[in-house]
């Protein structure tokens, strides 16, 4: 059996005082759509908090200060997930931050390009009721999300990965 080839990507619980949830509506190559948070792909020579501070800065013009602590792991197998790669691995960081108003340095067409579609702050009632078309990903996140804002961020990264 081979080793699958997963895509490393990064990805940022950005969160304003209201307790509110940044995420971006993403159209998947299979034909989905998913709310996740803002992030994407690590480069070659990258380091996770480099890529996480350009994905940032490209997808919501969102400057990258101190470290944030990284709370959460996944890793997703499936060929239908990232086009190229056999899967996914996501590692999430949490910020706190002042509420903004996305304003990404990718162009229009370079957002289109990378499935990304719409921005929107989410208040945790609306992500723990939320009933939509869309999916939200990580799939925990309406349960885990409130656990970040119980203070109860964890010393190691949860590991979110879905049953294999």
């Amino acid at each position: 059996m081979s080793v699958p080839r997963l895509r490393h990507s990064v990805r940022a619980l950005l969160v304003d005082p209201d307790d509110r949830l940044l995420l971006c509506r993403a159209h998947t190559p299979g034909g989905l759509t998913v709310w996740i948070a803002p992030g994407g792909g690590i480069e070659s020579g990258e380091t996770l908090l480099e890529a996480l501070a350009r994905e940032l800065m490209e997808e919501v013009g969102f400057r990258l200060g101190a470290e944030p602590p990284h709370v959460w792991h996944s890793t997703i197998v499936s060929p239908d997930h990232v086009p190229g790669f056999d899967g996914i691995i996501n590692d999430y960081y949490l910020i706190r931050t002042a509420p903004f108003v996305p304003s990404p340095t990718l162009t229009a067409a370079e957002l289109a390009a990378e499935n990304l579609s719409a921005f929107r702050w989410w208040p945790l009632p609306e992500l723990a009721s939320y009933t939509g078309p869309d999916l939200l990903a990580p799939r925990s996140l309406a349960t885990d999300f409130p656990r970040l804002l119980d203070g109860r961020v964890p010393d190691r990264a949860l590991d979110l990965s879905p049953p294999r």
